[in-house]
């Protein structure tokens, strides 16, 4: 068995040596300096460090080479990069190899979610065997050999069960869930509010704050995806509070360390000049709010992350704008 994972940054070193205990990995990488030393080295020391890579996995700046023979890609880059490294490989990957996104965003200028993307991109694409992986997956604590769960979603029920066991480890536990739009919605939103979760820290806010705020975040992710299709169960399950669970108290969360960052007083175009891997939320927190306009979905804590992002306002201003918004009930359901 053999799997190609486009993108060798942490989170795709990362599924690459956990595919590697079931079959060979064709990592592609556009760097060829990166390739070589993961070669040379067993070891991606720039995004992965400490961390043995097996000899099953071969780094590569060919797309044929990586996907060659392959029974599925999974696609691991940013969101805001997917759709220009998903087309130089379009005239490679065969229209019925399963494509696998990996990562958690919607694209800001045409408000798709990854599997859209890759469809759009791969034209005659067998529709059922695009799919997500999503869930509470921070790379450095599942290479630590910490137990960890995910989910994949796909619709062809079938290859998603192969993958699954090709994924699974004794220490990685892997899910399946038809909910491709639930499983995709959940973890873009979701690191809008590990963001304004980081917020809060920075601002020194205890647990009854994070409580809040993330019981108050999963219901906006909550309305959103179940206005564009998705299930409401979905977002109780790992893409959902999860990974936003996992995300919102870690600092091994790059969306987290940018809003702990905010909340102490500096300014985003200050901290993402330094950042060497891109924390989703920077763009996707856009995209959210244009698809939340756009179906008339209030998240009033995706809107303050907004402000703060693209409006300059303080972390201060922000939260005392959420405080002081005119009470209202809670309801019974989890999208109330």
């Amino acid at each position: 068995m053999r799997l190609a994972v486009i993108g060798a940054g942490s989170w795709g070193t990362a599924i690459a040596r956990l595919a590697s205990a079931n079959a060979s990995v064709g990592l592609w990488t556009r760097r060829a300096e990166l390739a070589a030393a993961i070669n040379t080295d067993r070891e991606n020391a720039e995004y992965l460090p400490g961390v043995r890579l097996p000899d099953q996995i071969t780094a590569t700046t060919d797309f044929t080479r990586a996907v060659s023979g392959a029974a599925a890609v999974l696609v691991a880059v940013p969101s805001h990069g997917y759709r220009d490294v998903l087309e130089k490989a379009s005239g490679i990957i065969p229209t019925s190899i399963p494509v696998i996104s990996l990562a958690k965003g919607i694209e800001v200028a045409t408000g798709l979610r990854m599997s859209e993307v890759t469809l759009e991109v791969l034209d005659g694409h067998d529709p059922s065997r695009v799919g997500a992986l999503s869930g509470p997956n921070l790379s450095e604590e599942i290479m630590q050999g910490q137990p960890a769960a995910t989910v994949l979603s796909m619709a062809d029920r079938r290859v998603g069960q192969e993958i699954q066991s090709i994924l699974g480890t004794p220490r990685f536990r892997v899910y399946t869930n038809p909910d491709l739009i639930g499983v995709e919605v959940a973890g873009a939103t979701k690191n809008v509010m590990a963001l304004a979760a980081g917020v809060s820290l920075g601002m020194g806010f205890g647990m009854n704050t994070m409580a809040g705020l993330a019981t108050r975040g999963l219901a906006e992710m909550t309305r959103l995806g179940v206005v564009l299709g998705g299930e409401a169960l979905t977002f109780g399950g790992l893409a959902g509070v999860g990974d936003l669970m996992a995300t919102c108290g870690s600092p091994s969360s790059r969306n987290n360390r940018v809003g702990y960052q905010l909340g102490k007083g500096r300014r985003i175009g200050e901290i993402t000049s330094g950042m060497k891997t891109v924390a989703e939320a920077v763009r996707t927190t856009e995209a959210v709010l244009q698809l939340a306009a756009r179906h008339g979905v209030e998240m009033p804590i995706a809107e303050a992350v907004g402000r703060i992002l693209y409006q300059d306002e303080t972390a201060l201003q922000a939260m005392k704008r959420l405080m002081e918004r005119a009470p209202t009930q809670e309801g019974h359901g989890i999208v109330a």
